[in-house]
């Protein structure tokens, strides 16, 4: 598998280990540094993050994904993500978000982790 591949492929399990909640997972293809800035524009490192999914200010159910498209600069990389995402956040109801997420990405050992993400909508 190239690397584009290997980053389409660690979007599609940052999905599927959202909905699952599998925080283990999610922190384990995160660089230590990693952020996440929401589309409200409101900033969190993974731990804070990871704790509102587990705490339930974020539910994810479902992610069909639309595109994913990967640029590749040596080991660092970028890649834009659109998926339609059914969610339900900060105590709302359950509603479809086209979401597309801007990450970027770094190879840790030889392995691509996200260093940062910004989530916006599509």
């Amino acid at each position: 598998m190239n690397d584009r591949e290997q980053i389409r492929e660690l979007y599609r399990r940052y999905w599927q280990y959202m909905i699952e909640k599998n925080a283990d997972g999610l922190r384990g293809m995160m660089t230590e540094d990693y952020c996440l800035v929401h589309m409200t524009g409101v900033r969190q490192p993974a731990e804070e993050f990871l704790q509102g999914l587990l705490d339930g200010t974020f539910h994810y159910y479902s992610a069909e994904h639309d595109s994913i498209d990967v640029q590749l600069k040596g080991d660092r990389a970028s890649m834009t993500g659109r998926s339609r995402v059914l969610a339900a956040v900060y105590g709302g109801g359950k509603h479809s978000w086209r979401l597309r997420g801007d990450f970027t990405l770094r190879k840790d050992r030889g392995e691509w982790k996200f260093s940062s993400s910004r989530a916006s909508t599509y």
